[in-house]
Formats: C-alpha cells, sequence, structure tokens
C-alpha cells in the first residue's frame, strides 16, 4: 500500500518546485479568467472576450464554430466575440480557451525542453489531443472541446512528474525498462501516489471546472455505453473520449513494437472502447486511418518516430547542437521572464548536451556576500544544494579564479592529488565524487550574479571538453545575465 507519509512528502515537493521554476499550464492569468468566468462572474466574462480577442487564433476560432452549421438557427454572420459568447455559451467558448491555452503552452515547453523522454511525452499528449478531437468531430462541437481539455488534463501527472520530478521520473522508468510493470503501475510504489490521483490533485488545487475534473478520471467500462449528454452520462462518455485517446496515443507510438504489432494494439483498443463511445469499430478504424493523414497528427507521429530512435542511438548525438538549441530557447524569452524557469531551462540544457551528472546554478545573494546554489539537477541533488555555498571573499580555489573570470573554467581532473589544493574544502566534503567539472560565471554588467556549474560523477562518463562545446556553454552562461539585470526576481529557493 502506498505510504500516506510518502505522498505527502512528494507532493509537497511538487509544489515547491512548481512555484520555483514557474507555472505549468494552469496558473496563468488569462487561465484564471476563464475558470472564473466559467463560474458566472460577469467582469471574467468580459475579460474572456479580451482574451479571445488578443489571440488571432482564438478569435478566428471561437468566430468560425459560432457561424458553424449547428448555430445557423441564431442567424449566422457573427462577426463579432461578444455575440459569439451569446451563441456558444460561456462554458464552450471557455472550454475552447483552455484547451488552447493548454496546447500553446506544451508546445512552448517542447520547444524548451532538451530532454528526449520529456519531449517524446508532451508529443504522445498533444497526439491524444488530435485523437480525441478526431472522435468528437461528428458530435457535439461543445463536447468535443470539453474532450480535448479532458484528455490533456489526463496526462497531467506524468507530466508533472516528468517536468518536476526527474529523480523519481528515472527511477519509474528504469524500473519499467527491468520488469513487466508499467510507469503508471510503479508511479504509485515510487511516488506514493499514482499519475492519475497526481493530476486530479493538481486539478483541484487549480480550481479545475467540475467537469474537467470528472472527466479526466479513469474510465469504469462496467457502466453502460452513453453519448455526450447532460450529468453523469456526459462524465461517463467524457472519461471514454479521453481514456480512449490517451490508449490509442501509446498503441499507435510503442516503440516496443514493430509496425504489425502496432497494428494490432491498435485495433485492439478500437474493439475495447467502440462501444464505450457509441461508434462502430470499423468506424472508430476508420476514423483513426484518417487521423494519420491530419497533418498535426502527422507532425506528432514524425516527431515521436525521430525521438525514439534518438532514443535508441540510431541519430548521432552532438552536445554542442544540443547546447544551442537551448540557447536558442533562451533567446527567445523576454528579458522580464521570471527567473525560475529561465535558471531550470539552461540546466536541463547543459544535462541534455554534454551529459552531466548534475548541473547546479549559485546564485549571489549580496545580503549574506555569498554564492548559495539555488538550483539543479542530478540524483541525490535535494540533499547536495543546502550543503552548497561560498563566501564570496576572494580565496585561492578554483571557485573564486571562476567568479572574477570573465569566461569559464575546465576542470578535467578533479580527483589527481596535485590539483587538491584548488579545490575547497567545502565542496570535496559535499561532492566527494565529481572526476570533472565545469564552472561559467554569469554576469550582469560588471558583476558576476551567478556560477553555473557542471559535472561528470563517474571517471566512465568524464571527458575532454571541445573548443566548440565550450564556446556554447560560454554563450549560454552569458545569455543568462540578462535574466538578472533587475532586481524584480528573487532567485528560487532551495528545494
Amino acid at each position: 500500500m502506498p505510504d500516506p507519509s510518502q505522498r505527502h512528502a512528494v507532493t509537497s515537493k511538487l509544489w515547491s518546485r512548481i512555484n520555483e521554476r514557474g507555472d505549468f499550464p494552469l496558473l496563468s492569468d488569462s487561465l484564471r479568467v476563464t475558470i472564473s468566468a466559467m463560474q458566472g462572474d460577469d467582469r471574467a466574462i468580459t475579460s474572456l472576450a479580451q482574451i479571445v480577442l488578443s489571440d488571432f487564433t482564438l478569435t478566428q476560432r471561437v468566430l468560425r464554430l459560432a457561424n458553424s452549421a449547428m448555430y445557423m438557427a441564431f442567424g449566422g454572420n457573427i462577426t463579432t466575440v461578444s455575440r459569439a459568447l451569446v451563441v456558444l455559451g460561456v462554458e464552450a467558448v471557455a472550454h475552447l480557451v483552455l484547451g488552447l491555452k493548454l496546447v500553446d503552452h506544451f508546445q512552448q515547453c517542447h520547444l524548451q525542453l532538451q530532454r528526449l523522454d520529456a519531449k517524446l511525452e508532451l508529443n504522445r499528449a498533444m497526439l491524444a489531443g488530435c485523437i480525441a478531437r478526431k472522435v468528437c468531430a461528428a458530435r457535439d462541437v461543445r463536447a468535443g472541446e470539453e474532450a480535448v481539455v479532458c484528455t490533456l488534463m489526463r496526462q497531467l501527472g506524468r507530466l508533472l512528474c516528468i517536468f518536476y520530478l526527474e529523480h523519481e521520473w528515472a527511477q519509474i522508468r528504469a524500473r519499467a525498462l527491468a520488469g513487466c510493470c508499467t510507469d503508471d503501475e510503479l508511479s504509485a510504489q515510487v511516488l506514493g501516489i499514482s499519475f492519475d490521483e497526481l493530476g486530479e490533485e493538481a486539478a483541484e488545487r487549480w480550481g479545475l471546472p467540475e467537469v474537467i475534473r470528472r472527466g479526466m478520471l479513469p474510465f469504469d467500462f462496467s457502466a453502460p455505453p452513453t453519448g455526450p449528454q447532460a450529468g453523469a452520462e456526459c462524465d461517463h462518455w467524457l472519461r471514454a473520449v479521453s481514456s480512449f485517446s490517451v490508449e490509442m496515443s501509446r498503441s499507435m507510438t510503442d516503440a516496443a513494437d514493430d509496425a504489425g504489432s502496432r497494428s494490432r494494439r491498435v485495433l485492439e483498443t478500437v474493439q475495447c472502447y467502440a462501444a464505450a463511445l457509441s461508434l462502430g469499430v470499423e468506424a472508430l478504424r476508420g476514423m483513426m486511418g484518417e487521423l494519420v493523414k491530419d497533418e498535426a497528427s502527422r507532425h506528432f507521429l514524425r516527431e515521436i518516430d525521430e525521438l525514439q530512435a534518438a532514443s535508441a542511438g540510431d541519430a548521432p548525438h552532438s552536445a554542442e547542437r544540443t547546447l544551442r538549441d537551448g540557447l536558442r530557447g533562451l533567446r527567445l524569452l523576454p528579458s522580464l521572464h521570471h527567473l525560475g524557469p529561465v535558471l531550470a531551462m539552461a540546466s536541463e540544457a547543459m544535462l541534455a548536451g554534454m551529459r552531466f551528472s548534475r548541473a547546479i546554478i549559485f546564485v549571489r545573494d549580496p545580503r549574506r556576500h555569498a554564492f548559495e546554489a539555488r538550483l539543479g539537477f542530478g540524483a541525490g541533488i535535494e540533499q547536495l544544494l543546502p550543503q552548497l555555498r561560498f563566501n564570496e571573499i576572494f580565496s585561492g580555489d578554483v571557485f573564486h579564479l571562476a567568479i572574477t573570470n570573465p569566461v569559464g573554467i575546465f576542470i578535467e581532473n578533479a580527483c589527481n592529488p596535485k590539483f587538491g589544493a584548488h579545490i575547497p574544502r567545502w565542496f570535496r566534503e559535499v561532492v566527494s565524487d565529481a572526476h570533472a567539472f565545469v564552472l561559467l560565471p554569469v554576469r550582469a554588467g560588471s558583476d558576476t550574479v551567478a556560477l553555473v556549474y557542471g559535472d561528470w560523477n563517474s571517471a566512465e562518463q568524464a571527458r575532454t571538453m571541445g573548443p566548440g562545446e565550450m564556446a556554447a556553454l560560454n554563450e549560454l552562461a552569458q545569455e543568462l545575465g540578462r535574466f538578472f539585470g533587475q532586481a524584480r526576481v528573487a532567485a528560487p529557493a532551495a528545494p
């Protein structure tokens, strides 16, 4: 049985990480307004109209829906968002906004991520959303928008774990690869809470509408089949759509299967859910055949194939290219962007590019005249961060040399006794297994405001650093400097 204390510890760590690194999709102002509008707040409804009008894609989607054949009884030729809100109803528009904002956030996360497993799961989530929309295309469009949101949210727990609980996700994946249990079955063992429960807790914490929270629950096959109607029957149908879409996404993209095995799994999934979706087996199978021809679905399927090939080692790894991909993501962000997500992006780019064991960012605290480890990635990082700090008063070691240097320093053999005098005792006592590491100063104007650290903790992993890789790391650290330009940003607290 899951340990309640373990569950509490994991969820507390998750909310802490979210606060440090920035909101995962549903804490943005626009989505808070969307949820308020669904609860009948007149001012929020006006704000919802403004959200739609501020986004060209949203405006076109809302007007196109309001002028569709389904709503011709209202006279057609609807040209204003306010009128569309009256015709469609606030809930229908709000669900459309929720779905598009979630998709937009997932796409932005995809651009910023460097880890292959995270990109893979995001693409699967997006593909599942395409499947839900395809299944609902012949039914009530408004119910279809609800179903897409439920499908995206159905995968929230897994995505939260991947984004914010990297060490636990690595344990889950390692056990899944070593045995016969699935990720979902192992989540309760490792986290003390299943992916589904984690997603449900997040949805409740963020105040999602009841219809979405009910629709993202696991599907119950013992209940009779229903259509997109009102009340409990609608909840059951939404669960069927979201569960089918997520399962189908995995059936179509399982790396362990060849083409023939995937086709059989797709057919099995269709046969399993056809009655629950009030569709015939051949009709649902035909929809899935059409799906792979749709441009959006083809894009996600192609990316998933490429990511699986890269993960299997079929594609050559380029450290410099991966670092520069991360650098491009940083350059797309405005200087006023919150610091936590920026530091996380840079750390993740380093881990993915150089395949470091750990990446840690020390941030200068001018009140204490010290550099303190505020954020990091890697095994056991939670225990390390509180112990890593050093005084900014100069001393003759590599850390103080790094904060006075204009470019980074690479220590190729940190275990060499001849070099021991240059490595401070506080560091050696806490990080005793570092075989090679790099230190990169982050400067804002003439001041060093942070120090980026990356290491390999075994002789087998440690290697030399190429000039192109070192140049990319220095550019990454240089780019971080512009985000420290104003005192508006508080450095994230250690977990």
